[in-house]
């Protein structure tokens, strides 16, 4: 199991978990099943249901969001921390001040912008890519899973 891990979900993460066009329902299903560590702030919450309630319809956007708030293994956290490292896109921020916070082990997320975590020292936050992530997800899954 993955239950180790801290990880913050960038929202084009969640989007894409979400769909039933994309392959990565696993890290839907390893979420709620525990298998990870999912941190979150109000902001984060806040953009999750915006953008969730843009791509699909307002019932799946409640389901998503009841799930935020009832599953053991979602932490809300309150970031102290306002680092401002992603110049390009300020609001990816509070993703990466979330990470910080918590001491994620990754930040899944497909956008680029991101990138800049890799030239910086400190803080060292690292970043993984949704595919790397489902990676992950399926080494550690269960193999007798239908």
């Amino acid at each position: 199991m993955i239950n180790t891990y801290n990880i913050v979900l960038d929202t084009n993460v969640v989007i894409s978990m979400l769909s039933r066009k994309l392959n990565f329902q696993n890290i839907l299903f390893s979420l709620i099943d525990g298998d990870y560590n999912l941190f979150v702030t109000t902001e984060i919450i806040l953009e999750y249901e915006e953008k969730i309630n843009s791509f699909f319809n307002k019932n799946q956007t409640d389901t998503f969001m009841r799930l935020i708030d009832t599953l053991p293994n979602v932490h809300k956290i309150q970031s102290y921390y306002q680092l401002n490292i992603i110049t390009a896109d300020p609001s990816d921020n509070k993703f990466v001040d979330c990470a910080f916070s918590c001491n994620a082990e990754y930040i899944v997320t497909n956008d680029k912008h991101f990138n800049i975590l890799k030239k910086i020292d400190f803080p060292k936050i690292r970043i993984i890519t949704i595919e790397d992530f489902l990676k992950i997800i399926i080494i550690y899954r269960p193999q007798n899973m239908d």
